[in-house]
């Protein structure tokens, strides 16, 4: 009973970590059944529509109930604003990344979106929304963990090696990684990738922008429930623009229906609210920084799903996240609680000051 309140506030100071790893473990889902869903012929166009579709569903009823009475005012202005960020941060986002799906491997799409971090640090950086402080330790840990972390997730990715003996047994009696092989055998070195790494930045874009938008409008759930009907909107007018076949958007009892209702209610909808509220408490650089954990996690169900083998290269790759994703969080952990104090001389980089040396 005496440790109670000690681990009441462990808890409440560790939400952000926790609710991240979930964020990322679902997502680990999204690309299982995604990558299944689309290379057995589902229009990647019509997936977005029904994903957004089944998110808004599923987030308008709780919205309502929860925020009605506490929503802020919706000018013309901020209704535009989240009309765009739903425009570059969802639908031409996830139009682009479930396209590229069938122009390059499953490796490499997996192994990109750890670029996210790097991606949103330079940009946030750019912005004067992220600072480095080259005098203070946790600066430093801040850089060299997002190097190390994004390091490793290319390491884990494309460095093979010699296959661990653990898994021999396992991946003796059967086919080993069928569902990648598919997507390896279909890759693109110019289109995938190019789409995928344009995905990624809007990502990225999108997770700096909602900040200031939810200072606007802090009703977290009725802000993603916006997003997600303007995308849904959106995403139809794409989808009929690409696909003129309405038998392509017929859905059966079958892996595409689990598949778009999976991505739209846990992962778009919850998901998504889930890392808003993870913006507001620790800002976009910390929610990108946990990108690389679904690259693992995918990894490990698909050892025993799909049979692929583990590779010693994996491993080293997992240790490099690891110690690079640790790093950045001790960094920015440090500068959270607030150790950069006043009577203390620093050095801050920003754009202008890096104009001025020169």
């Amino acid at each position: 009973m005496m440790n109670s309140p000690k681990l009441v506030m462990a808890y409440e100071n560790n939400k952000p970590y926790i609710a991240m790893f979930i964020v990322q473990a679902i997502y680990a889902g999204m690309a299982l059944l995604s990558k299944a869903s689309i290379s057995s012929g589902m229009n990647s166009f019509i997936f977005v529509v029904y994903r957004q579709a089944f998110a808004t569903l599923s987030l308008a009823p709780f919205a309502y109930f929860f925020e009605r009475k506490n929503v802020a005012h919706l000018s013309y202005t901020l209704t535009w604003k989240i009309f765009f960020s739903s425009l570059i941060g969802i639908t031409i986002c996830s139009n682009m990344y479930y396209y590229a799906l069938n122009h390059t491997t499953a490796t490499f799409a997996a192994a990109s979106t750890n670029l996210i971090p790097a991606i949103t640090f330079v940009i946030a950086f750019a912005l004067r929304i992220e600072k480095m402080y080259i005098k203070e330790l946790h600066g430093w840990a801040k850089l060299i963990g997002s190097i190390v972390s994004v390091s490793g997730a290319l390491v884990f990715a494309f460095v093979k090696g010699p296959t661990l003996n653990i898994m021999t047994w396992y991946t003796s009696g059967g086919e080993v990684g069928s569902t990648t092989n598919q997507f390896s055998s279909k890759g693109e070195f110019i289109k995938g990738p190019f789409m995928i790494l344009c995905a990624n930045i809007l990502w990225s874009c999108w997770g700096i922008i909602q900040a200031p938008i939810m200072k606007e409008y802090p009703a977290k759930l009725s802000l993603v429930t916006l997003q997600c009907f303007f995308s849904v909107t959106q995403a139809i007018v794409a989808a009929i623009a690409m696909e003129r076949n309405l038998s392509a958007w017929k859905l059966g009892w079958d892996l595409n229906l689990l598949s778009v209702a999976y991505c739209g209610v846990i992962v778009t909808a919850f998901t998504y609210w889930l890392q808003l509220w993870s913006i507001e408490k620790r800002g976009p650089v910390f929610t990108s920084m946990f990108t690389p954990l679904a690259l693992i996690i995918t990894a490990i169900v698909s050892m025993f799903v799909w049979k692929e083998p583990l590779y010693v290269g994996s491993v080293c790759g997992a240790v490099l996240l690891a110690g690079g994703l640790y790093s950045v969080l001790w960094g920015k952990s440090k500068e959270m609680n607030g150790t950069i104090t006043e009577e203390k001389p620093e050095v801050e980089i920003t754009l202008e000051s890096i104009k001025t040396q020169e």
